[in-house]
């Protein structure tokens, strides 16, 4: 498979190989100082190290900082900054999942910014703007999921509660990407499960979420449909690369189709990882077949677009379908099959309530509605 280039609007540099020209590309820009965010598992794998030695043979002057350790969190943000100010580095390089790439992102962001980071959380009816110097920063995913090294915003969880919350600007776009699916080869079959759903999670929320937006629309199409057909195949074989490409290539277009919105699965997830603690991708991979049936009668023509790309059917068969695909990668069915107890339920309902994401739902979420989706994925009568 061949490097390609283009922008969407991000400049990507696309293929097997691609995190070799990240180098030149460094170089032609005029940037010698850089400040990589990493997470600490990462940060001691055989490929970082000799994409780190490989990097400093070209000349460049390199600040490490792998203190991004499970789901982003203020702290982790803040120790970012402190790090960045004291190495004077003029770019940041994120390198690893969504959670150090959204860390970078905070980073940026906050560098020059005043005030708290959940100062300009999105939405906040008195939110900072985010009108300030952004230093350059630039993107090496090493999984297929978040899609948040072409996103516009950053997640990060308040460090007593683990509440998330979004910062969003078009500023907080990376300047380059370099996505290599040769970084995903050796993801575990359950990561790569859970990083997986959640790339598919954004594609079909996306899809779903009311408001006008073709262009977002034929995105989310295209992106389920190759990764549908790839995610089984890297589950049973993560040495793919073709297949491992497509879930890239999947993920990142799930995060640009969902600058149009997201929905109540997400709401759900967001909730699980606040109150137990639950991985992102792994929360909505759970929740997705307990919460989306909410959406089944008004949507039931999107339903059927969706079950058409995936190739599972008719319409009714698309919610299914993804209950099989979910025990086919070994993903539980429910909270109970995770040891998540009953007595979780209304600490998950008053958060999945004050989340953002099920605003864009197309159909109204309200707090009972929540109980029921939470009390069938708990096997609980109300």
């Amino acid at each position: 498979m061949a490097i390609s280039q283009f922008s969407f609007p991000t400049a990507i540099t696309f293929g097997p190989g691609a995190r070799h020209l990240a180098k030149d590309h460094f170089l032609k820009e005029g940037i010698k100082n850089l400040f990589v965010v990493t997470d600490r598992a990462l940060s001691q794998l055989a490929f970082f190290r000799e994409f780190i030695a490989e990097l400093e043979r070209a000349g460049l002057k390199l600040h490490i900082f792998n203190g991004v350790e499970g789901n982003p969190v203020r702290a982790q943000v803040l120790a970012g900054v402190s790090a960045l100010r004291a190495a004077g580095a003029e770019a940041i390089l994120g390198i690893g999942g969504g959670a150090a790439l959204d860390v970078a992102k905070a980073v940026a962001l906050m560098l020059h910014h005043p005030g708290d980071i959940f100062d300009y959380e999105d939405g906040k009816a008195d939110a900072r703007p985010v009108d300030r110097e952004i230093p350059p920063w630039f993107a090496i995913p090493t999984t297929a999921g978040t899609g948040s090294e072409v996103g516009r915003s950053t997640v990060i969880a308040d460090d007593t509660h683990h509440v998330k919350k979004v910062i969003f600007s078009p500023r907080l776009m990376a300047r380059a990407v370099f996505a290599d699916p040769e970084l995903t080869l050796e993801l575990p079959p359950a990561v790569t499960a859970a990083t997986g759903f959640d790339a598919m999670t954004h594609l079909i929320e996306a899809f779903l979420a009311k408001g006008y937006h073709p262009m977002a629309d034929g995105i989310a199409l295209e992106g389920l449909h190759l990764a549908a057909r790839a995610l089984p195949v890297v589950y049973k074989n993560g040495r793919d690369l073709a297949a491992r490409s497509d879930m890239l290539m999947a993920s990142m277009m799930g995060a640009v189709a969902f600058q149009k919105g997201l929905g109540i699965v997400h709401s759900c997830a967001h909730a699980l990882s606040a109150v137990c603690g639950l991985h992102h991708g792994l929360a909505n991979a759970v929740m997705i077949d307990h919460a989306l049936p909410h959406n089944f009668e008004i949507a039931h023509e999107k339903f059927a677009r969706l079950a058409q790309v995936a190739g599972s059917g008719d319409a009714s068969s698309f919610i299914p379908w993804l209950s099989r695909l979910k025990a086919e990668l070994g993903i539980a069915a429910d909270l109970v099959a995770l040891g998540i107890s009953g007595q979780n339920l209304d600490a998950l309902v008053a958060v999945a309530s004050t989340d953002s994401c099920h605003l864009s739902n197309p159909a109204p979420v309200a707090e009972n509605d929540f109980r029921k989706i939470f009390a069938r994925a708990l096997r609980q009568s109300l």
